[in-house]
């Protein structure tokens, strides 16, 4: 099927009081093992290509959207397209001609006028191009490629404050707020504890979905409580480079004459796929 719109399945996951599961995806594999474990459990989902990740793939934008777009064609469940903690106003401007149908722009190492003033133009211009775009407010932490240290997750005023966040969405006009409740980027244990009367202060103060990033960190009964405390979308990244890298360690440690890529590629995408599934299950029981 064609490409969903992010805006929505998230929209339509905060009515039901679930959340869509949103994967960093980085190779083939990943964006093959997404679509597989999302269609054994027939449930919707985000693919996101974060700007880290462009880098990665030598700047270039177009080939990893475009595998993505062939993939979700052949897809038996709806698959949207996110451009993830994007701070480049250049790549910003490839989204909409790249299949994106929504951005997150992340200004969020700026001071707040500066954060809002940015934020503000970026939503102005995604909304013109009809894209969906969701923004930061608070220090989630642990997200490389700024220039400034990251404030510790459970560091003084790290933490979103309700009313600072309900000016800011008003003010920028963004469609959904990424939100700082104790959890932190590229964590490789499920160790986070979130704060969940803020979560529940945050959803009360605000009128847009909210979003949570640095969920591999977060155990499973700390997600399912922060999507039924009002979590609409929740992302997911690191987990699924530990889950392939795991795999394809243990692989190559049993054979370790294995030359083939797809010996070990094949096992780490399986992998994925199985993380996809559980998770899935974790946010729409």
């Amino acid at each position: 099927m064609p490409l969903a719109a992010t805006g929505e399945l998230i929209v339509a996951a905060a009515e039901a009081r679930t959340a869509v599961a949103a994967f960093n995806i980085i190779t083939l594999e990943h964006v093959e093992a997404v679509i597989a474990g999302a269609e054994s459990v027939a449930a919707p989902v985000v693919l996101q290509v974060s700007e880290n990740a462009v880098k990665f793939r030598y700047g270039r934008l177009l080939p990893l959207a475009r595998a993505v777009t062939a993939a979700a064609e052949r897809a038996s469940v709806p698959v949207a397209l996110h451009l993830d903690h994007v701070q480049s106003d250049d790549l910003l401007r490839q989204a909409p001609g790249a299949g994106f149908s929504s951005v997150m722009y992340d200004a969020a190492r700026l001071p707040y006028e500066e954060n809002l003033a940015a934020t503000r133009a970026a939503a102005d211009w995604a909304h013109a191009q009809g894209l969906w775009i969701e923004a930061e407010l608070g220090e989630i932490g642990g997200k490389t490629g700024s220039a400034e240290p990251p404030l510790d997750a459970h560091a003084p005023g790290a933490r979103t404050d309700p009313a600072e966040a309900r000016t800011f969405v008003a003010d920028s006009g963004v469609d959904a707020l990424a939100v700082a409740i104790g959890s932190t980027h590229a964590m490789t244990t499920r160790t986070a504890t979130l704060d969940h009367d803020l979560l529940k202060r945050l959803a009360a103060a605000l009128d847009v979905p909210l979003v949570l990033h640095g969920s591999s960190g977060v155990p499973d009964d700390q997600l399912a409580a922060a999507v039924a405390g009002g979590i609409a979308k929740v992302n997911v990244g690191t987990a699924l480079n530990i889950a392939m890298t795991g795999a394809i360690r243990e692989f190559l440690a049993a054979h370790p004459e294995a030359v083939d890529s797809r010996k070990y590629l094949s096992v780490g995408r399986e992998a994925m796929a199985q993380t996809v599934a559980r998770l899935i299950r974790v946010l729409r029981p």
